[in-house]
């Protein structure tokens, strides 16, 4: 027998992951290019790239959590008021889960047969409902730490990336934007990895939506400066 696996796609910690590096990269790089678009030297530059690393992972961690925290709330909130009606009115919720089956094209005789045969597995069924009628699966819902835990440290790397040429004592604005720019190119086409799209595409989709922000933002720091 053949044997596959399949990626995570629960929305647990990869998407959040990357979410958090992509945001961490754009974010600083789009400071970093504003406030020396404004004219600031290498000191004021380090101190709003640090502070954007540090106020940018604390609020991406804590987004991720609320955010996960409250859809699994939610969820749950769901699920009980699924295992009421399956207790209250079980005939019903059979009856749904056959039209739901044989709209699928399952002969009624198949679908009503497991439908019966679940109802003596009451988790089981409680499980097969939410599947189909609120799309999610019970025991496999994101964990809100392991969301919050990858966003804050993604992040954290992704707005470091911008940084490194002036914690190295190099002065160059330039310089640190384009090892910005190779790190969202870096960073596009790893998610590549994951997605199965051409990694070169990935990668240049985002070092284009990174130079947009730098550019507004760089165009923003001269005005006001």
């Amino acid at each position: 027998m053949i044997e596959h696996q399949h990626a995570d796609v629960s929305g647990g910690w990869l998407r959040a992951a990357t979410f958090g590096a992509m945001d961490g990269l754009v974010t600083n790089i789009a400071l970093i290019a504003g406030v020396g678009g404004g004219g600031a030297g290498r000191d004021t530059l380090v101190l709003t790239g640090v502070a954007g690393l540090v106020a940018g992972a604390i609020s991406m961690g804590l987004g991720e959590y609320t955010s996960v925290s409250t859809q699994n709330e939610q969820v749950a909130a769901e699920l009980a008021k699924e295992r009421h009606e399956l207790l209250v009115n079980p005939e019903g919720e059979l009856e749904e889960l056959v039209a739901t089956w044989t709209g699928r094209g399952l002969p009624e005789s198949l679908a009503r047969e497991v439908a019966e045969a679940l109802r003596h597995h009451p988790e089981q069924e409680l499980r097969v409902h939410a599947q189909e009628e609120l799309g999610v699966v019970p025991d496999e819902l994101p964990s809100p730490w392991v969301a919050a835990g990858s966003s804050l440290v993604c992040f954290a790397i992704g707005a470091l990336i911008p940084l490194l040429t002036y914690l190295l004592g190099v002065d160059s604005l330039g310089l640190a934007l384009g090892v910005g720019g190779l790190g969202l190119f870096a960073a596009g086409a790893l998610v590549a990895g994951f997605t199965g799209r051409k990694w070169w595409i990935s990668g240049l989709r985002q070092l284009a939506l990174g130079a947009l922000a730098a550019f507004v933002t760089y165009g923003i720091g001269t005005l006001v400066k």
